[in-house]
Parts: structure tokens; C-alpha cells; sequence
């Protein structure tokens, strides 16, 4: 069954018609992310009766979360629908709810393929205070994207001499650009191969990662991107988990609810194969459980999380996978110093050229990470927002400091790269993903030694393969769970219903006779 096609929703139905008349399977969810409350719909649609969803937190959506900032909307979670197209269910939820501009439902834009995408409209500023034409850059640009396509080809780990991402761009980068740029001036070639280290920020973002030498080579082609060109929900993400909840039975859901221990294969008298021990130390006995926990926290909490502990190839997976921080600095300004038409603002450091995203002191130059600025569309007439983006352990390191010091921080910056004193921040929220107790992070990433076989290890439920006498006690969901979606909306989702759809095969074989 493909995963990825959701329109056999109606079947599951008849497959529960076959169900012995006093198989009431009771099922727990740990954590109302999309993820597991895309489990939730599933098992409730096709018949399940005992479902129960445990949130740590008082709110659902994990880690889609919707804000504002004076009028703006802005997402301190998760911000776009990646490949909105038919085979994104994402997307299609979304249109069907009616939260979607019509821009984003044209045919034209559901069929673009990644490397067909438009560019968004930049304005390049330098931090000799210069305001860049694209021409001066170009050539940075398009040996990124040709380092970027060439990546793509490495699929064997036996036939490439690089561990990770980082290795190859640091290999091949100065080989190219002397062949490429031999004609230019020095100064020239330094300013290109700055901004190739803006542009490896930017992938440093996209992948949650401290530096490109984190990402393995092999690992990093993973990731299948669908068509379409990406795409926000304008009334704010958070609008489709409200939707979603909106379908949900009220009671479903037990907030404040924080997870203690799994207690797994019991082999006691009790006709339960798995308790949920929660934090208030409440005990809930269950034939099934669907954990949805972002991976920063299992990796974070995995010791005490199970027991019996998980079996050592599981572990051993969820320790290779990256998980990384992506923050983002929300900005508000009277009146816009960029383009009318700018959609992107990048940042070029004039006295920095190493491309693998390598920082130095992180207290003193932290804000060298932020790649630049996406700008959000005016909501009204005064309000002018950007949002700046920044990874990895100086992500991280932001965090630690108070609003006030990362107001001034890119206060001094923006005035540093334009020359003009006189611009001045109106508001700023920035966002905390890493000392989110719950999270830990942002999203995951294939890291140095990941493979294909790592995602299949998180997503291969307990009693492993081979202890097959009580099956499917715990199953696993989330976004570091899908083998080709990870670290997005659609991927998580698709999980929960990858792990209801099994559930619901299992008792499809029940006879009632």
C-alpha cells in the first residue's frame, strides 16, 4: 500500500467489518503534533473506538505553531508546505479546508518541479556596507547550484571519497572556482567565494545543521522533493491543526499529560501488553501506543523513556540521525529598506570565504550565521516584517541571550550592511526551539554515517522483527520517521497514517468466526 496516496481512506472501513466482535484494541498516542493527530483521524475513521492522544504541553501541533507580530502572522514553527501538489496531503487538506490563496491551486505551480522553481527576488547587501547587484554575484550562485546538482548524483558510499557534504564542497570548490574564475581580479573571486558561504548557511538552515561537514554525502540525497512551488497558509498554520482538531471527538485529547515511561512487552496477568507511566504518575494500560515524540527529545530522554529498553540496532539508529536547531528572528520595521520586489535578503561577510559554515567564537560572532532575511508580505499599510534565519549552534547560543541583546545585535548588523543609522526596529520575536524542554531542536537530518536504513530502524515498531509473539505494542511516528519526507509537514503526517494503517491491517485479518 503507498503511503503516499491518500484516497483509499473509505476501504480501511470494510477492513474493520471483519473485526471480531470483542476485539476493542485500546489505543495511546504520545503527543498531539500532526503526526499524531493524523494517527488519530485514521483509527478513528476506520472504527477504533479507544483512542487517546497524551500532549505535554496545553496546546496541540507541536511544533506547528502560529503567532504574530503586531498584524503579521508568522510562524514560529513550521512555515511552509513544501511540494504543495496532489501528492502532498498537506497541501490537499489545505485546499480542501479552503486555506490556501489561489495562486498556490494553480496547475501551473503544482507542476514545478524543484529545479524549475523561480528564484526568489533578492537584494544582496555586503558587510563593506554595499548594496550588491546580482550581477556581481552570479557566478556564486550558479556554482552553488552546480555543486548542489552534482551532490545529487552520489548515491554509493563505496564510490565517493567524501563522509559528508561538507568534505565534497570543500574538495571541489577551490578546484572549480580556479578554473571558473581565473580571470577575475582577487578581490573579485573573494567576494564569489563569499557568497557561496551565505548560500551554504541558507542549506545549513534547510537541514537544521551546526556546518555542511555535519550532512553525509550519501545520507543528504535521501530526501525526495515533490513538485510544486512551496507555499504558506496565509490565515497561518496553526489554521489547519484547528481544523484537524475541529473533526476530533473533545475528549480525545488529554493536555498537560507528559510522559513518563513506556512499559512494553508485560508479561504479567493483565490482558494489556503496554502501560503508559505519565510524569503525575497516573497509569494508563494500553494494547498499543503510537509515540509521535520529536526525535531531540528521544534522544534526550530515551534511557528512562522505555522499558524494557529499546532494542540496540533502534538505539543505535536514533543516535547516528541528526537533529538540529533552526531559528528564526522576527523583525519589525516603520518603513522597508529593501526593493519593493525583494522576497530575500542575504548577508555577505566580505571577510569570509569558507563555504562549509564553520563559525569561530560563537559569543562574539553568532550573528555571522544568520544567511539573511525572507520578507513577509505587508499586512498592513505601516507594518514592514523580515525574517531572519539563522542554524546550528549559534542558533542555539541566540537563545541564551535576552531580547534586548538580539534586538541590538541586529540593530548593529542591519545598520553595518546598509551604511544607514537612521533604520530602526519596531518589534522582534525570535524564536527558542532548542530549550523547548519537549523539543529539543528543530527537525532532523541525515547526519555523518546515517543511511537508509537508519530511518527504517525508527520506524520499525517494537517487539522488534523476530519477537513476533505480541506485535505492534509500540509503533513510532513522526517526521525523523519517514525514510524519504523527513524534517517536513507532509512527512509527519504521513507517518501517522503509515502507523494507523498498520494497525488497522493487523486487525483486518481478525475473523469473527
Amino acid at each position: 500500500m503507498d503511503i503516499q496516496q491518500p484516497h483509499y481512506v473509505a476501504a480501511h472501513h470494510l477492513f474493520l467489518l471483519r473485526m471480531a466482535v470483542n476485539t476493542k484494541p485500546n489505543t495511546v498516542i504520545i503527543g498531539c503534533g500532526i503526526s499524531g493527530i493524523s494517527a488519530a483521524h485514521r483509527l478513528l475513521k476506520a472504527g477504533f473506538h479507544n483512542v487517546r492522544i497524551l500532549e505535554a504541553t496545553a496546546r496541540s501541533g507541536g511544533r506547528i505553531k502560529t503567532a504574530k507580530l503586531g498584524n503579521t502572522i508568522t510562524e514560529i514553527g513550521a512555515t511552509y508546505i513544501h511540494g504543495p501538489s496532489e501528492e502532498n496531503p498537506v497541501f490537499c487538506l489545505s485546499r480542501d479546508y479552503g486555506l490556501l490563496d489561489p495562486e498556490a491551486l494553480t496547475e501551473e505551480n503544482q507542476a514545478i518541479a524543484v529545479d524549475e522553481k523561480p528564484r526568489y527576488l533578492p537584494n544582496w547587501f555586503s558587510s563593506s556596507g554595499q548594496k550588491l547587484m546580482v550581477e556581481h554575484v552570479i557566478a556564486a550562485v550558479e556554482m552553488h547550484d552546480e555543486l548542489m546538482k552534482d551532490l545529487a548524483q552520489i548515491k554509493n558510499r563505496e564510490e565517493t571519497p567524501w563522509a559528508s557534504v561538507g568534505d565534497f564542497v570543500q574538495s571541489e570548490l577551490p578546484q572549480r572556482a580556479a578554473e571558473r574564475w581565473k580571470d577575475r581580479d582577487e578581490t573579485t573571486r573573494e567576494l564569489l567565494m563569499s557568497a557561496i558561504s551565505t548560500l551554504m548557511k541558507l542549506e545549513c538552515c534547510d537541514s537544521a545543521a551546526h556546518s555542511m561537514g555535519d550532512l553525509d554525502v550519501v545520507g543528504f540525497n535521501l530526501f525526495k522533493n515533490l513538485t510544486g512551488v512551496d507555499c504558506t497558509i496565509p490565515s497561518g498554520m496553526e489554521a489547519l491543526i484547528e481544523k484537524l482538531m475541529s473533526e476530533l471527538p473533545r475528549d480525545v485529547v488529554s493536555y498537560n499529560h507528559p510522559v513518563r515511561c513506556v512499559h512494553w512487552n508485560n508479561t504479567g496477568s493483565g490482558e494489556h501488553a503496554v502501560t503508559v507511566e505519565c510524569m503525575d504518575g497516573k497509569r494508563i494500560a494500553a494494547d498499543h501506543v503510537i509515540v509521535t515524540i520529536p526525535l531531540g527529545y528521544l534522544k534526550k530522554h530515551y534511557s528512562t523513556l522505555f522499558c524494557p529498553p529499546l532494542p540496540a540496532h533502534k538505539l543505535h539508529s536514533l543516535q547516528k540521525l541528526g537533529f538540529g536547531t533552526c531559528n528564526k528572528i522576527f523583525v519589525e520595521f516603520d518603513s522597508p529598506w529593501w526593493d519593493p520586489d525583494c522576497e530575500v535578503i542575504y548577508l555577505l561577510w566580505t571577510d569570509e570565504d569558507d563555504p562549509s559554515g564553520q563559525g569561530s567564537d560563537i559569543r562574539k560572532s553568532w550573528m555571522r550565521q544568520i544567511f539573511g532575511f525572507t520578507v513577509h508580505q505587508p499586512s498592513e499599510r505601516n507594518s514592514h516584517v523580515l525574517c531572519g534565519w539563522i542554524a546550528g549552534h549559534e542558533a542555539e547560543y541566540m537563545e541564551t541571550l535576552s531580547e534586548q541583546e538580539v534586538r541590538g545585535a541586529i540593530t548593529e548588523l542591519i545598520h553595518s550592511f546598509t551604511r544607514n543609522p537612521t533604520i530602526t526596529l519596531r518589534r522582534i520575536v525570535c524564536t527558542k526551539w532548542f530549550h523547548d524542554p519537549w523539543t529539543c531542536g528543530s527537525y532532523c537530518h541525515p547526519a555523518v554515517g546515517c543511511s537508509a536504513e537508519d530511518f527504517e530502524n525508527m520506524m520499525e515498531p517494537l517487539p522488534s522483527k523476530g519477537t513476533q509473539s505480541q506485535p505492534l505494542q509500540v509503533l513510532f511516528a513522526g517526521e525523523a520517521t519517514h525514510p524519504c519526507h523527513y524534517s517536513t509537514i507532509h512527512g509527519a503526517l504521513l507517518t501517522g497514517w503509515r502507523e494507523a494503517d498498520r494497525l488497522i491491517a493487523h486487525y483486518s485479518t481478525i475473523s469473527p468466526y
